[in-house]
């Protein structure tokens, strides 16, 4: 089991990172852009998903990409705990210009990143798991692109289910990407 991490650390490169960074940029645009076409009580409407409505997932994305950026790139973690994180940002305004913001300086930290900046290992108390945890730096980006794309995987749903089509979200549909 411990091999397996050394080999996800040869897999997560500084270009991998980007074209990740861009990706998720791109998609949660279009999540967003999806979303704001919807009447307000209809993004606020529990649909059964674990945080509840398209604006409380969207917000909980929000928050965990801000917890990984603090333990990743320094950010100032999030004051709210994650049984809270549903409602990091809860208006729509703000929630938007935040995920815009987070994205840029995403993409901003990913650009700057070299290889060796993914080596070794990371350390951070998890409230979550209640306790310290050390994992290879390059398993935990992985983590938190895949955390994206998970709860943006819901929150397509939620969309689609609402009647609002939130666009492709293929990663070789990219408008960007060389190919």
């Amino acid at each position: 089991m411990k091999g397996e991490g050394l080999m996800a650390t040869t897999l997560v490169t500084a270009d991998w990172c980007r074209v990740m960074a861009r990706y998720n940029r791109w998609q949660n645009r279009a999540a967003v852009e999806a979303a704001g076409t919807l009447a307000p009580e209809l993004r606020e409407a529990d649909r059964g998903a674990f945080w509840g409505s398209i604006r409380g997932t969207l917000a909980h994305l929000l928050w965990a990409d801000h917890v990984w950026m603090a333990r990743l790139d320094g950010w100032e973690a999030p004051g709210a705990a994650l049984a809270e994180s549903g409602g990091f940002v809860t208006d729509w305004a703000e929630l938007r210009s935040k995920r815009q913001i987070t994205d840029a300086r995403i993409s901003r930290w990913a650009q700057a990143l070299d290889d060796e900046a993914l080596a070794g290992d990371l350390a951070w108390h998890s409230a979550a798991a209640g306790r310290a945890v050390t994992m290879p730096r390059a398993i935990c980006v992985m983590h938190m692109f895949n955390h994206q794309a998970h709860h943006r995987g819901q929150v397509h749903a939620m969309l689609t289910s609402a009647g609002v089509d939130p666009g492709p979200t293929d990663l070789f549909l990219m408008p960007d990407l060389v190919g």
